[in-house]
């Protein structure tokens, strides 16, 4: 278990891609924060499949956008688990599809907040802990919204953008202390948000879109777990300040 003794918090993780990580984490023998804004009884589902595994659980509610609730979650993680070397910034929410001209100021606050001002302040409160141990690995969950910038989607696009800065900085800043830092960008993927956008496209579910995907299928969470697991790790010796795009070439 190549995780072994390893403390991972991973935002968001509730439900969908963060669920997906949180698990797979726990699988190669990290033990694992749950994060979580308003589904405790979902994060307690994932927590229950984490200590099902062997491997210790907490689950911990706070809002990324808040940076004294991150200082208190980051104080509650260390506590119960010890402190923690991986931390994914996962947490995410859906802009409305406005253009820029019909977008609500309170909107942009509150996209920015999570996927801009959330990976910062989660990455500030934890970054203490993970200094003192052998290896940290820090990932932000980005989009490959990032790669095309499609109209009537400022608030994502520029959120999601701000994070991938804010890992590229890190990755120069931390490497001196051992922290890896590194982007991965998913696709459409089959997550609860995955399906709304899908049906904002016009697409009654969400897998009447695999013939027509990469590889006959629409991105699974469990995809894009992969390629976190690889990243945080023993096998990643030399991959940092990288972004990974999971998007089948498509």
């Amino acid at each position: 278990m190549s995780l072994q003794g390893r403390v991972a918090l991973v935002t968001g993780a509730s439900r969908g891609i963060g669920r997906a990580i949180a698990l797979a984490l726990a699988e190669d023998g990290a033990d694992v924060a749950v994060n979580y804004r308003r589904e405790a009884e979902e994060a307690d589902k994932v927590a229950a499949e984490i200590r099902a595994m062997g491997r210790r659980a907490f689950t911990v509610g706070a809002s990324v956008d808040d940076y004294d609730a991150c200082v208190t979650m980051a104080k509650l993680v260390g506590d119960a688990l010890g402190p923690v070397s991986i931390l994914v910034n996962n947490a995410g929410i859906a802009s409305r599809g406005q253009s820029v001209a019909d977008t609500d100021p309170g909107e942009m606050q509150r996209v920015m907040g999570v996927h801009a001002l959330g990976p910062f302040y989660a990455s500030k409160a934890i970054l203490p802990q993970m200094r003192t141990q052998a290896r940290g690995d820090i990932i932000v969950i980005s989009s490959i919204a990032t790669l095309h910038h499609a109209a009537r989607g400022a608030p994502y696009n520029m959120g999601k953008a701000a994070g991938e800065a804010l890992a590229l900085t890190l990755a120069k800043e931390e490497r001196e202390n051992g922290v890896y830092v590194n982007i991965v960008a998913p696709p459409l993927t089959d997550t609860d948000m995955g399906q709304r956008l899908a049906k904002a496209r016009g697409t009654a579910a969400i897998h009447d879109l695999d013939k027509t995907a990469p590889f006959g299928h629409v991105c699974s969470p469990q995809e894009i777990a992969a390629v976190v697991r690889f990243l945080v790790s023993p096998q990643n010796t030399y991959v940092s300040g990288e972004k990974i795009s999971v998007h089948g070439g498509g």
